[in-house]
């Protein structure tokens, strides 16, 4: 099933390429981090979190950043190359989980719940003819190919989904949210995911795959090898991101593609879950450089792969706890964590308030 034919495919192009990138506020982000060193506390006693504050800030325009109204989007498709046998679930499973986020009974949902996050899943290619209730139908296709085949996409299916992201960014900014989280669906795409890492990476797969949802040793041999075995087909290590993301990626992952495109056009954080998603990150930044600047990293997952991301897009992540659950359980988990540092910097307690010299910065 496709319905891309009847988009052109230079209009998607112009929707990804047409427009100028704009960096944050260096002035807000400035103005942030005086704020901080101004509070009745130890100079950068909050660690990370007072940069991560003054990059929310930046982003949004404003040095007293309102994140209450946020919302996670969560992209859910299958991929053909669950047929090799190199995931513990069926493909069914993707289907299964979607239809339970769009009652709200999911893992993701009852954390997202906890900490005021609206959950908006939405079906980018799930294999599946059913409508699923309370899920944005966005299908670009049934499912990806099986790229240990063939191309896991077409280029105007690639560019589609990428632009789907981006507008589903744009109708929440237009909602009134200030604040978005990634995650996904999709039974098979830490296999896609670590494809398209090794690609852009340069690595052999012993590398960057990992057991994903539980493989045993065996299946792990199983996966590594489909992995290097499409590395070496498609020649990845020439091709540039989006050549890699058509020939091994997923119809979830370009989605995040889109959606971190979109925070940066619209201005929007987004913040950014686990290997999946990093991945996305930085196809997104290979696309259009300085897209990075409005991401904002939650979790190390336990997939080998995250360190290495982490560190090319030159983001910092808070939660490191061995979590591989997916969904944008980390995303979320951050969100809530975000709060607590929101409620100190809102309170904005002085030194002169309690009658106290402030701390003086020595050094650098």
């Amino acid at each position: 099933m496709e319905r891309i034919e009847q988009f052109d495919l230079n209009e998607l192009k112009h929707e990804i390429y047409g427009w100028q990138v704009k960096a944050p506020s260096d002035n807000i982000r400035a103005q942030i981090k005086r704020n901080w060193d101004a509070m009745a506390k130890p100079l950068d006693s909050m660690g990370v979190f007072e940069d991560m504050v003054a990059r929310i800030g930046a982003i949004l325009g404003t040095e007293k950043p309102d994140i209450s109204r946020r919302a996670l989007i969560i992209m859910c498709a299958d991929n053909g190359v669950v047929e090799e046998g190199i995931s513990q679930s069926g493909q069914e499973v993707t289907a299964i989980v979607t239809r339970d986020m769009g009652i709200g009974r999911s893992n993701v949902c009852h954390m997202a719940k906890a900490v005021g996050c609206d959950t908006i899943p939405v079906d980018i290619g799930i294999n599946s003819d059913e409508v699923f209730d309370g899920v944005l139908d966005k299908k670009v296709r049934k499912g990806t190919r099986n790229f240990a085949i063939e191309p896991a996409m077409s280029e105007a299916e690639m560019y589609q989904a990428i632009c789907t992201g981006m507008e589903i960014v744009r109708e929440c900014k237009e909602k009134g949210y200030t604040m978005l989280a990634t995650g996904e669906m999709s039974i098979g795409n830490t296999t896609t995911s670590s494809a398209i890492a090794a690609g852009l990476l340069g690595l052999d797969a012993c590398a960057v795959v990992g057991r994903g949802a539980g493989l045993s040793d065996e299946g792990l041999l199983k996966k590594r090898k489909v992995v290097q075995e499409a590395y070496d087909r498609y020649k990845l290590y020439d091709f540039i991101a989006p050549e890699v993301l058509r020939c091994v990626g997923g119809l979830d992952i370009a989605g995040l593609v889109g959606v971190y495109l979109g925070g940066c056009r619209y201005e929007i954080p987004v913040v950014v879950d686990g290997a999946i998603s990093l991945v996305a990150a930085y196809v997104a930044e290979q696309l259009r450089p300085g897209a990075k600047d409005y991401m904002i990293a939650s979790h190390k997952s336990r997939e080998p792969l995250c360190e290495m991301l982490l560190e090319e897009l030159g983001l910092n992540a808070c939660i490191d706890a061995g979590m591989a659950l997916g969904e944008g359980t980390g995303a979320v988990m951050l969100l809530g964590i975000l709060d607590t540092v929101m409620a100190l910097y809102d309170n904005n307690r002085s030194f002169e308030d309690i009658s106290m010299k402030p701390y003086e910065r020595f050094g650098k």
